[in-house]
């Protein structure tokens, strides 16, 4: 496997430096530009939806959630915070090793926390679709909107990307 991974890299390497005239450092620069943009994207989404789950048990109605739907908030609670220190991880990351060349752990970590965090996030959203179906509705109904929801998330944030990830199509042909 991780001769896989470090031949994939070579290839990438070769191809970055053939189409885009990038050195290796140009490419960890782009990398980790390019994943600060994605992050930007999902931080404000996540510090919401924790912060929204957070202030529910101060609210009148929360004591009238029986202990399945507790059990669920918990559960989603649990998935959201995670997934909120994973997706703030590079930041706090980034100041500890600014200025200390250490790019390629950087982009590595931050990428894996990125990845992580995506998946948390994922499934404390359909957690957050369970209780809020439930509540709305009945267990059953919560239950079938929370599946479908991650089904979805498995869907177009897991299976599509690796599906189109193995495809033979690229942009430009590989250098020869």
């Amino acid at each position: 496997m991780d001769g896989d991974v470090r031949g994939i890299d070579q290839r990438d390497q070769r191809w970055d430096w053939a189409a885009r005239h990038e050195t290796r450092v140009e490419r960890l620069d782009r990398n980790w530009s390019n994943l600060l943009q994605e992050l930007r994207v999902v931080q404000t989404g996540v510090q919401l939806l924790t912060g929204f789950l957070l202030t529910l048990p101060f609210q009148q109605r929360f004591t009238e959630l029986d202990a399945h739907s507790r059990t669920v908030y918990l559960g989603t609670v649990a998935l959201s915070v995670a997934s909120t220190v994973l997706l703030i991880a590079p930041v706090g990351m980034h100041r500890i090793l600014f200025r200390r060349r250490r790019l390629t752990l950087l982009v590595s970590a931050a990428h894996r926390c990125a990845y992580l965090g995506l998946l948390l996030l994922g499934t404390a959203l359909a957690g957050v679709t369970t209780l809020i179906f439930s509540s709305v509705a009945d267990r059953t109904t919560g239950w079938l909107a929370g599946g479908i929801a991650l089904i979805g998330f498995t869907t177009f944030w897991v299976i599509a990307p690796l599906v189109m990830r193995q495809s033979d199509h690229t942009d430009f042909s590989p250098p020869q």
